[in-house]
């Protein structure tokens, strides 16, 4: 069964990457391309020259090129798109792509959305529509994480007590990481969430706002623990991702060390090889008909690259849970989870309070504690002003 695939938001260059955009389409098409049951037909853009540009990279054709979404889906005959616009837009669009009728998956970049309603909005309408959704949380598809999975559920350092994690922010940079512990938790629900965080200067990350430092704390229904760190406050864990057992711990992504080490308590350091860094292998942008094969791997196909990266992992899991028609790893319901406890902890900051799971908000409690402190900052100097006359 072959699939069509389109990309909605190609970006614009895929060499400049900073807090404005990153390109992800150039990431994504990479991953349909390999496939041979995936053929990428169409993409859109509403900047124009930014479709077409992405078009004459991977040999769409221009007639194919659209500014608007909603054509593309009238006109193509599409079975899967993935969404790589900046996430306020990604609700929006995610949900009228399903309501679409056209579609039987959805891929979309994380963050999931930037309000809490808007998160459930989506999973709630490709569910209902059948559509998959998924959201590309890939990072849980390198070998370092991969591989710490296979140490804990071995007992190498004995049942799991605690996860840690050091990241940027909460929301962005952060959604991977708790992910990443969803994955560990094997799936666990949350009870609740304790966390404070400092938004004292504007912190905006593909135009949506992130804390500058923040400490968060929950704890899983299972008895596990969760600590996170954000900003100033990443030297404080010392490592990209923690896993304290009963009996040892396993580090992933250790300034100037490995990828990936284990100690068992009372023992030395022992690095674990992985063919991976945290961050994934480099990246490169291939063109279409220009593929290099130097193997033929498991479940791939005679258009697979030499070397996968973690997005072009995804996007497999994407295509084969969709021919099993089994739930993805990295489904919207999973997503959701793990994206639940951003708001959580936003929440908990306002609050100055624990909050207890499911969250019961529809905001985004980061946006609102910033317009209140402009608020309270405009009221102030209106004071000082009257005063003065």
């Amino acid at each position: 069964m072959g699939y069509r695939v389109a990309i909605i938001g190609t970006g614009a260059d895929p060499n400049k990457k900073d807090r404005t955009g990153y390109a992800m389409a150039y990431r994504h098409a990479p991953g349909y391309l390999r496939l041979d049951d995936c053929d990428l037909v169409a993409c859109a853009d509403i900047v124009p020259e930014n479709a077409r540009a992405f078009a004459d990279h991977h040999d769409i054709a221009q007639t194919s090129v659209y500014e608007d979404y909603q054509e593309m889906l009238e006109e193509e005959d599409l079975d899967v798109v993935s969404v790589c616009v900046p996430a306020a837009y990604h609700a929006d669009i995610v949900v009228g792509a399903a309501e679409s009728g056209e579609l039987q998956a959805i891929h979309c970049e994380k963050p999931m959305a930037t309000t809490w309603a808007d998160c459930k909005r989506m999973v709630e309408t490709c569910e209902r529509h059948n559509v998959q959704l998924t959201i590309d949380n890939q990072r849980r598809f390198g070998s370092p994480f991969r591989k710490a999975k296979e140490l804990l559920d071995d007992g190498t350092v004995g049942d799991l007590v605690r996860v840690e994690w050091s990241e940027d922010n909460l929301f962005d940079a952060g959604v991977h990481t708790f992910d990443l512990c969803r994955y560990y938790t094997d799936d666990a629900d949350v009870d609740w969430v304790l966390a404070g965080i400092d938004f004292s200067e504007e912190n905006v990350w593909f135009g949506t706002h992130n804390e500058n430092h923040g400490f968060s704390q929950w704890r899983y229904e299972n008895g596990v623990y969760g600590l996170a760190a954000t900003g100033d406050g990443m030297d404080m864990v010392g490592a990209y991702f923690r896993l304290v057992g009963e009996s040892g711990v396993i580090e992933i992504g250790v300034d100037d060390g490995p990828a990936l080490r284990y100690r068992r308590d009372g023992g030395k350091w022992k690095t674990v090889k992985t063919d991976d860094s945290i961050h994934g292998p480099a990246y490169s942008l291939p063109r279409a008909g220009a593929r290099k094969v130097v193997q033929k791997l498991p479940v791939l196909s005679d258009r697979t690259f030499d070397k996968t990266t973690f997005y072009e992992r995804a996007i497999e899991e994407v295509v084969t849970a969709l021919d099993e028609e089994r739930e993805p790893e990295i489904s919207g319901r999973n997503a959701l989870a793990g994206t639940e406890l951003v708001y959580a902890s936003w929440e908990s900051s306002r609050r100055r309070g624990r909050v207890n799971l499911p969250i019961d908000i529809d905001d985004n409690p980061l946006d609102e504690m910033i317009e209140a402190r402009n608020d309270d900052g405009d009221d102030r100097e209106e004071a000082e002003a009257e005063s003065t006359d």
